[in-house]
């Protein structure tokens, strides 16, 4: 009886103690965008609603544990949907865009499970102004790569004297080919002075069927002036089966005129280094007028001038462009309102 009653002790003190610097929190967060789209492919136009104009339609759920010593324990869970009629993005996920674990400290952070990659989660903000999202965006009319890996382990080291890194590899599983491995490896470096940023990535990342392999490289700067901020990128992206070898040149900038109003300008150049001389050219423009911290009313345009067969579109956060037709101009405009959460 004695043993019992110091047993019961010791698990209440435990408790306490435990509860005294164990402390949790969970925010529940979305983002809410809709607008109205036009887009022209070169044979045919299209008229529609569509949600993720300026950022994606989520919502999520992001969590933290102090744990002691400096210690967290965090997750996050993310689902994108359609605010015009509340389907989700993708059929049958539960949160198709993020379900990771992991924790943090002075060591740095460990995450496990689907995630944004380094290469895109680390060097969105250097992009362009508008991180590398909507129909005006030159990385994201131009670029073919993905933007998160499932079944992922990733590393982000502390920050010192303005240099930070990301590292990440991505297991195979039964939908893919082989079913066991390394599918995917990326890393990206960083270095943040004042107004002057620059960033780095390389990533290597096989097919779902091992047919092929993707290899890109980014190497992005940005630079701000009072309310100005410009963007200087450059891209490749090759596969080991020929079927894509191009380099990306973009240059964009964006200026705050008052708390209120922001305008955007982006340009991008496609150079298709197979010799097919499927090239494009690309321009986009962006006017950003902020109701509040939590509310954006915008107009976003862009426009792709492809040469020979090359069929690059219009792409958003949150959907595909309609196709176009080899050679032709692909041309759009959305105008809608965000209410982030």
């Amino acid at each position: 009886m004695k043993k019992t009653l110091l047993a019961a002790s010791a698990a209440v003190s435990f408790g306490t103690f435990h509860g005294a610097y164990a402390q949790t929190s969970v925010t529940l967060y979305g983002v809410v965008d809709n607008g109205i789209e036009y887009q022209n492919g070169g044979a045919k136009s299209v008229v529609r609603a569509s949600s993720g104009g300026l950022f994606a339609t989520v919502y999520g759920m992001i969590g933290h544990e102090d744990i002691g010593g400096g210690v967290h324990v965090n997750f996050q869970m993310e689902q994108g949907f359609s605010a015009f009629n509340g389907t989700s993005q993708v059929a049958g996920a539960a949160f198709n865009r993020l379900a990771w674990v992991g924790m943090s400290g002075a060591f740095g952070e460990f995450r496990v499970g689907r995630q944004k990659k380094p290469q895109y989660l680390f060097l969105d903000g250097e992009l362009d102004p508008i991180a590398g999202k909507s129909i005006a965006s030159s990385f994201s009319d131009l670029a073919s790569v993905s933007v998160r890996a499932s079944n992922a382990l990733t590393y982000f080291t502390p920050r010192y004297r303005g240099f930070e890194a990301q590292f990440m590899v991505a297991m195979r599983d039964s939908t893919t080919k082989p079913t066991n491995g390394l599918q995917l490896y990326n890393a990206v470096f960083k270095y943040i002075n004042g107004p002057l940023h620059l960033a780095a990535g390389y990533e290597r990342q096989a097919n779902a069927t091992g047919t092929s392999v993707q290899r890109n490289f980014v190497l992005a700067s940005s630079l701000r002036f009072d309310a100005a901020r410009f963007h200087l990128v450059y891209t490749t992206e090759k596969q080991s089966d020929h079927s894509l070898d191009v380099s990306i040149y973009t240059a964009s900038a964006s200026v705050l005129l008052n708390p209120a109003n922001e305008v955007a300008l982006m340009c991008g150049y496609l150079h298709d280094r197979s010799g097919r001389g499927n090239n494009a050219q690309q321009v986009g423009l962006g006017y950003m007028y902020f109701l509040s911290k939590s509310s954006i009313l915008y107009a976003l345009a862009g426009l792709v001038d492809n040469r020979n067969q090359a069929t690059n579109g219009l792409e958003g956060t949150e959907y595909s462009g309609i196709s176009v037709t080899p050679g032709a101009t692909a041309r759009g405009i959305i105008i809608g309102m965000t209410h982030k959460f």
